[in-house]
């Protein structure tokens, strides 16, 4: 399964490398023209939050490109898939609806733009598939309440084993006492029935 996995990983991650290549080099007016239907509802925010952030689209359009350069990068090698595939995913989301608003488009370009739309959520779906992955392996939350499990059995059964234990002392501890009240009777009883023997003695 490992060779299908790989090879499906640096296809998937291909788009994003190629074409952050090309937008690294030359982002087209094009593309920093739609960028700017998400980046304008957003550069207020980035202005408030930290003044020093770039909110120029072309800059952004480029800080986006060099993402998914890298993260496809990290995909296709198979170095930090799940991570690398999420960036990806979170990336795409603004990309699709800045990029191919279908429905807002005229009749005549609409069905273009809509099969881009639908061909990012395809892409956006392979993502989703590459950051849920885990290779065969339990996820993390699998082993971490499996492991929380394990740790509550092994208390229970700690608490029960201590708890035997202890009943099995209480119950030695009183056969021990009856044990050695009944000793003490015999020998009471032996040394009375001495003394009444040596009394009855000429």
């Amino acid at each position: 399964m490992k060779p299908v996995r790989a090879a499906a990983r640096a296809m998937l991650a291909s788009i994003f490398v190629i074409s952050g290549v090309r937008v690294l080099i030359k982002p087209g007016e094009g593309r920093v023209q739609a960028a700017r239907r998400v980046t304008d509802r957003f550069t207020p925010l980035l202005e408030k939050t930290d003044p020093r952030l770039p909110t120029d689209p072309e800059t952004l359009v480029r800080l986006k490109a060099g993402t998914d350069v890298l993260a496809g990068l990290a995909l296709a090698t198979g170095r930090f898939t799940r991570p690398a595939a999420a960036v990806l995913a979170a990336g795409l989301l603004p990309t699709t609806f800045a990029g191919h608003p279908f429905w807002a488009v005229p009749k005549d370009r609409r069905p273009d733009q809509q099969i881009h739309f639908l061909k990012n959520l395809g892409l956006l779906g392979g993502l989703l598939l590459a950051a849920a992955d885990t290779e065969g392996e339990p996820s993390l939350r699998y082993r971490t309440t499996h492991a929380v499990d394990r740790g509550q059995r092994s208390l229970s059964h700690a608490v029960d084993r201590s708890q035997r234990s202890l009943t099995h002392a209480v119950d030695r501890s009183r056969r021990d006492i009856r044990r050695a009240v009944r000793t003490a009777k015999r020998e009471a009883k032996i040394a009375a029935l001495s003394a009444t023997a040596a009394r009855k003695l000429p």
